[in-house]
């Protein structure tokens, strides 16, 4: 008997694939020093510290991946705007996740001037990680080892 599989499964297993051959190239050191840059400060009341910075390399992963997910756009000839075109909504979603994450257990109050730079410092940070998987995955469609 032949065991029959799915499109869907055969995508799935090669998207796998594919992201574990990415996160090859990524390093827990550089994820927290890039956590430890940008959220430092959430971090000097030492009670939540490592739930927050583990959620922060959570998000950073997920960025990373789905910027690395886009890159095959870039190989193929398209900017980086109208890539991130593209993937707005992924980008949002992470960006927004990441902001409730940190007000929750950030214990930050309701000012609104400090939660507007929280959000965009959150925004930063995601797209700082989104670019640096979109960049890696280039280069890696560039040496043809996708």
């Amino acid at each position: 008997m032949n065991v029959i599989t799915t499109f869907k499964d055969k995508r799935r297993e090669k998207q796998i694939t594919y992201e574990r051959k990415m996160l090859r190239e990524l390093s827990l050191e550089v994820l927290k020093k890039g956590v430890n840059e940008q959220f430092g400060s959430l971090f000097r009341n030492g009670m939540f510290a490592r739930a927050i910075e583990d959620g922060c390399v959570d998000i950073a992963i997920e960025a990373y991946l789905v910027g690395s997910k886009y890159g095959k756009f870039g190989y193929h000839g398209e900017s980086l705007e109208q890539v991130k075109n593209r993937c707005y909504f992924e980008e949002k979603y992470l960006t927004d996740t990441l902001f409730d994450f940190l007000t929750y257990w950030g214990q930050i109050g309701d000012n609104d001037f400090v939660n507007e730079s929280l959000y965009y410092t959150c925004e930063h940070y995601v797209d700082q990680w989104w670019v640096e998987g979109f960049y890696k995955s280039e280069k890696r469609y560039r040496l043809r080892l996708h």
